[in-house]
């Protein structure tokens, strides 16, 4: 892909996410053999959530971790957001397991960059494959940070680039061949899928976010690998304030 200046990327960005919409479920769904389900799960699991707490899931497509959310905390407050509206329509009218949840969300449009809510407050930030989409991902992490409450926690999920084994020729066909052609013949943009295979070869190791988190001043950082080492879920605490 070529250099593309911060706004021609905001734009590329929206775009291809306003033009898979409409199939990005059944697309996760069928790229990971169903094991997003089992991901959404443990995200906010690991979010601890705290009774009648307050979790943002940002960048949230059509919802689905707003939703996890709500299942696993009926009495949380959730807010999902994300710039692409095409992404919010299609989660708000998506007949999910229990779709009287969706009632329950509070859907933003907004910068995953430049939040509009005030600091501290958060008891948790989740994200699904967000990281390595945005423009500028510390001014991301920053904007997590400061709406977070202290001892809040981050959870995130995103694709990674495959470690070498045994299995990497047939991790990268299956990244750089079989996605975009799915991309083609299911959700008719097999453009926009070649592009979830750049992203991801380019895109930063867990060992290197794990140092951008720590960076933006978030303490307790891990990660866990999943999916043949293509996925990866990351997870640190803001710090208490005595």
């Amino acid at each position: 892909m070529k250099y593309l200046t911060r706004f021609e990327h905001t734009q590329y960005i929206q775009g291809m996410f306003s033009r898979i919409a409409d199939r990005y479920d059944l697309m996760n769904s069928i790229m990971t053999a169903g094991q997003d389900r089992h991901w959404r799960r443990e995200i906010v699991h690991r979010a601890a959530l705290p009774r009648d707490g307050w979790l943002l899931d940002l960048g949230t497509g059509t919802g689905g971790l707003a939703e996890e959310a709500l299942y696993q905390h009926p009495t949380g407050h959730i807010v999902a957001v994300d710039f692409t509206l095409d992404m919010i329509r299609a989660g708000r009218r998506h007949p999910r397991r229990i779709p009287s949840l969706r009632q329950c969300i509070g859907w933003c449009a907004a910068d995953a960059t430049r939040l509009p809510f005030p600091d501290q407050t958060f008891d948790a930030v989740v994200s699904g494959f967000l990281l390595r989409n945005v423009v500028d991902l510390q001014q991301c992490l920053a904007a997590q940070f400061r709406v977070l409450k202290s001892g809040g926690r981050i959870v995130a999920l995103d694709t990674t680039p495959p470690t070498k084994s045994l299995f990497s020729p047939f991790t990268l066909f299956y990244i750089r061949k079989i996605v975009p052609a799915m991309g083609k013949f299911i959700a008719g943009h097999p453009k926009d899928y070649k592009y979830l295979s750049i992203s991801t070869e380019n895109f930063l190791s867990p060992e290197q976010l794990s140092v951008r988190l720590k960076e933006a001043g978030f303490q307790e950082v891990d990660f866990l690998r999943r999916m043949f080492g293509t996925i990866a879920i990351h997870w640190g605490c803001k710090p208490l304030v005595e």
